[in-house]
């Protein structure tokens, strides 16, 4: 794994040297990360990709905390959140409880939350991190191959937001507003398939034809 990444935006960089000094108190830390969402939710594009631009989400297999196989195959269908993350990135913490709340909202409606940890410790970091917090969406750990797949990773939180199809509708690097994230989600449950379909319009022709007519 290559060496810990940079935790994007500026604004959220501030609150982790905040975080990182014993010496800062930390509501002043808590100050700046509010009027970091505040500045971050204004600035927000909720648009997603045209869907004749989007293009397919690399295919990967990772295992979950217990053993089992993971691909993007699994969620065939569904409006996936594949959220890249570490246990020391916090504008990741600000977002997991954001995630917790969708998976349960909208998980019986065809949407499911993906986390993939790039902590350099693995399971050893993250397996306590996430039963101390509860969270219940599925995690893997990444790996350098999955990260260059998806454009190499150099900046944490990164999410890609899928669609039913599999195909990357919107990328996110950095803090992003609870507001866009839940826009996006719910433009995407009620996007219909565009999966290439048979075209049966000969069949349907050959059903509903009217009957020849005979010549006299």
């Amino acid at each position: 794994m290559s060496p810990k990444l940079f935790a994007g935006t500026a604004a959220a960089f501030a609150l982790i040297l905040s975080g990182c000094s014993q010496s800062t108190p930390p509501p002043s830390g808590q100050i700046v990360f509010e009027k970091a969402q505040k500045e971050i939710a204004a600035e927000d594009d909720a648009t997603l990709k045209p869907v004749d631009t989007r293009k397919p989400a690399p295919t990967f297999e990772l295992k979950d905390a217990n053993g089992a196989k993971v691909t993007l195959a699994d969620y065939k269908g569904k409006v996936v959140l594949l959220n890249f993350w570490a246990t020391w990135c916090v504008p990741c913490k600000a977002e997991i409880p954001w995630f917790q709340e969708f998976d349960k909202n909208f998980k019986d409606k065809g949407f499911a939350v993906l986390g993939v940890s790039l902590d350099e410790e693995g399971w050893n970091a993250v397996k306590p991190y996430v039963e101390e917090r509860k969270i219940t969406y599925r995690m893997v750990i990444g790996s350098e191959e999955v990260s260059t797949l998806y454009g190499g990773i150099d900046s944490l939180p990164t999410t890609f937001m899928i669609d039913k199809d599999g195909k990357i509708a919107a990328i996110h690097t950095g803090l992003v507003s609870k507001a866009t994230y839940q826009k996006q989600l719910e433009s995407l449950l009620t996007e219909g398939s565009h999966a290439a379909r048979p075209d049966n319009s000969a069949r349907e022709y050959a059903l509903f034809r009217p009957p020849l007519q005979r010549a006299e």
